[in-house]
């Protein structure tokens, strides 16, 4: 169990970590060497679990795509417009997003699939159910417009990253809604939609990050109980043996601390 929690707050690290890198340098500029002084871990333990520099970018793609929530309650494109929000904010205040969103503009698709097509088909169902839902109106086709919300807030992320570091795209976002909502929406709709958002996102991001610091205490009170228990049984063993003799060798480790496999490191995707 204690290996298990140590594993899992070793990949968190270093999935964190290496966020930040690709956030400032982008992907081909990103080396293993800073993702490794920033997660605090060695090369043994990073490739322990990713095989590649272009393992880790793919395990930042999918983080990406927690980033965003639709509710599924209410008004489904009040939803859309809340997600998108939310997006903005992450792009803000969180580096997860931000690398995630640079890797897909560079074109690092991984061999995997378009890196905008889990948002996209999420903006499609939303669209379909508003559709259900009388919201929508009968002739939009859901998947067309998905793919021109998701277009056009990229573009307008782009845009305001430049122009303001992103300070202003909460307001670019409501105004992008303003305009994409009267040629989608029921009129009757529309004067009951928030564009800025109905959610406290501050209010929210506080409350993920005591979350997190919760769980990063639980993880860490496991692991020194599981060292506690670990020490106990030595001194145990070590009197019944008469004293604990010095031992001839010494225990080698396992699992994600253990030496770099042989020819790690050595990818297509330039690791360094």
């Amino acid at each position: 169990m204690a290996k298990q929690a140590r594993a899992v707050q070793t990949w968190r690290s270093i999935v964190d970590a290496a966020a930040s890198v690709f956030d400032d340098y982008g992907y081909e500029r990103a080396a293993i060497s800073e993702i490794l002084r920033r997660a605090k871990v060695t090369k043994g333990a990073l490739y322990f679990h990713f095989a590649s520099k272009e393992a880790i970018a793919q395990a930042i793609m999918d983080e990406q795509t927690s980033t965003v929530d639709f509710a599924q309650e209410g008004s489904p494109l009040q939803s859309l417009v809340d997600g998108g929000q939310q997006f903005a904010f992450a792009l803000r205040h969180n580096s997860m997003a931000r690398a995630g969103t640079r890797l897909s503009i560079e074109g690092v698709f991984l061999g995997g699939p378009h890196p905008w097509g889990d948002w996209i088909d999420a903006t499609a169902r939303m669209l379909e159910l508003g559709k259900e839902r009388g919201e929508v109106l009968p002739h939009v086709d859901p998947m067309i417009s998905a793919k021109v919300i998701v277009a056009s807030f990229t573009g307008i992320q782009l845009i305001s990253e430049a122009d303001s570091g992103r300070a202003d795209l909460r307001e670019q976002v409501a105004e992008m809604w303003r305009h994409i909502l009267p040629s989608i929406a029921n009129p009757g709709v529309i004067a009951h939609i928030k564009p800025e958002g109905r959610v406290d996102l501050a209010a929210q991001a506080r409350e993920k990050a005591e979350q997190a610091e919760r769980e990063a205490r639980e993880i860490a009170a496991a692991a020194e109980a599981a060292r506690g228990a670990a020490a106990a049984g030595r001194n145990s063993g070590g009197a019944h043996r008469g004293g604990g003799a010095a031992r001839s060798t010494r225990d080698q480790p396992e699992g994600e601390g253990a030496d770099e496999p042989a020819g790690a490191g050595v990818t297509a995707g330039g690791l360094v």
